[in-house]
């Protein structure tokens, strides 16, 4: 049946409705029907494309980090990083468009912002050499160093599969077990596992990377994006409130902000560690579970991040955002972090299962660069390859690498034995060390109290009798005073 022109419910019709690919449609309410009563007719093709566009209109959610928002902004260069990397977008007074996305770790898409868990803080540079990738989290450092734990880590963290619900015994048995957990759980149980906001978070890049100068000399270094706004956190009480009454409190908060041009800002800074110190550094400094001391390399500014551009449309721009560490541009390279070479693979993979292989073509992954790839074909892709044949080498015309653009990135792999010397037992490699100073130095008084308070009311959630001996006995090794405490407070002290 088609609408009467007195039928429309709408008082101002800016433009008609077609269907999806232009053509005007007869109703915006109504199927096709014969008569008033009569069935549903099968050659009512809107009817039939709103249907079936319904039925796929969503994609698999992120395995982790699938709850989550971002908003689009500029990286600006502050200072003269130069005489360590040769990276355009490091370059003095660069300005590089920039997309950010902020999330936790193992909700999914419909769970609250506001539960305890590491925040994802990912950033893309739309660099002139091609889009430029730094996946972070809030925290310096992870929970296991090795990717072949990373699977067994994440499924600890989701829900059990008989009931189908989170549980804590899960997560404190996994800990338990892999106590080169200890300090990045001493960062989840303390304040700053659960922000005020996002705009009130550090992030961080936590894998160490490799710089590249001009001249090709090579650095170490970690990144470290400060918030301008100041480091702000919920308590427990105040979270779970927010939990009830506003699942999505971060994500309403980034959006609003820049909406209303309050838009937040964060200062990068860098650590740089020369190449040739992390054969016999004291520990490791390709350990995902270690930081850095500033008193041995200390920070030194890059430039600012801001964010003043909310997307258009969510789903678009940041469901589909696809950030890969894969993604290095001339200057930067990666490092024998074992993590992060896990990563260099799974990431790029999961997108192409999610959201298909031309994923880099999405308005979010597109590069503002020019793209001369050998690439071809697969499901929905729309830019052609520009290579004159679909093939390299070929002699119609290129295009042809350019092997002296990066440099030797991978110069690690040949550098005498950098990553058996690496990995080998160096002075300080120990779990409970770094965690156990956070604790005494870095946290004071209060903060050491609501650290107590929390791990308790942690433990108390349906951690059993074997995992919490244990849980008790992790906490007395990263340091012994508070392990006694959480115990007392366990046992009803």
């Amino acid at each position: 049946m088609a609408d009467s022109a007195h039928s429309t419910p709408y008082t101002q019709q800016a433009a008609y409705t077609t269907n999806n690919v232009g053509i005007p449609v007869e109703s915006d309410e109504h199927s096709l029907t014969i008569g008033d009563t009569g069935p549903v007719l099968l050659q009512d093709h809107y009817l039939i494309e709103k249907m079936a566009q319904f039925n796929r209109e969503r994609i698999p959610e992120r395995v982790v980090h699938a709850k989550g928002g971002g908003a689009y902004g500029r990286f600006e260069v502050t200072n003269d990083v130069s005489q360590f990397t040769k990276a355009d977008l490091f370059r003095p007074g660069s300005r590089t468009e920039a997309l950010a996305r902020f999330s936790t770790v193992a909700g999914e898409q419909g769970s609250p912002d506001t539960w305890r868990d590491p925040r994802g803080f990912a950033l893309k540079f739309y660099t002139r050499e091609g889009n430029y990738d730094l996946v972070g989290n809030n925290t310096p450092v992870f929970f296991v160093r090795d990717p072949i734990k990373f699977q067994d880590f994440i499924r600890s963290q989701k829900r059990r599969p008989d009931s189908g619900l989170r549980d804590h015994d899960m997560q404190w048995d996994f800990w338990t077990l892999s106590p080169e957990s200890a300090h990045q759980v001493t960062w989840l149980m303390g304040d700053r596992g659960i922000p005020r906001t996002w705009r009130h978070m550090n992030g961080y890049g936590s894998h160490t990377y490799m710089w590249i100068n001009g001249g090709g000399e090579k650095f170490w270094v970690k990144y470290h994006i400060k918030t301008d706004q100041g480091i702000e956190f919920l308590t427990q009480a105040d979270a779970d409130r927010l939990a009830g009454e506003d699942a999505d409190f971060h994500r309403r908060d980034l959006f609003d902000s820049i909406a209303r041009g309050d838009a937040p800002s964060w200062t990068m800074f860098v650590q740089v560690m020369p190449f040739e110190d992390a054969a016999d550094y004291r520990f490791n400094p390709f350990d995902l579970t270690k930081v850095w001391p500033h008193g041995d390399y200390p920070l030194i500014e890059v430039g600012r991040l801001t964010l003043d551009r909310n997307p258009e449309d969510y789903f678009v721009h940041i469901e589909q955002a696809a950030f890969e560490p894969s993604n290095l541009v001339p200057g930067i390279g990666p490092s024998p972090d074992k993590m992060l070479l896990g990563r260099l693979f799974s990431y790029p993979d999961t997108h192409r299962y999610r959201i298909g292989p031309n994923y880099t073509q999405l308005p979010p992954n597109r590069p503002q660069a020019p793209v001369n790839s050998y690439a071809k074909d697969g499901a929905m892709r729309y830019e052609p390859s520009r290579a004159a044949r679909p093939y390299a080498p070929n002699s119609y015309g290129g295009p042809a690498a350019d092997t002296t653009r990066f440099g030797d990135i991978a110069g690690w792999a040949a550098a005498g034995e950098m990553v058996r010397e690496a990995y080998k037992l160096h002075r300080e490699d120990d779990d409970w060390g770094q965690p156990g100073t956070l604790v005494r130095q870095v946290l004071d008084d209060a903060a050491r109290e609501r650290l107590v308070e929390n791990v308790a009311g942690h433990l108390r959630a349906g951690v059993t009798a074997p995992v919490l001996s244990r849980a008790l006995q992790y906490w007395r090794n990263i340091d012994k005073e508070t392990g006694d405490r959480i115990a007392t407070k366990v046992n009803g002290g």
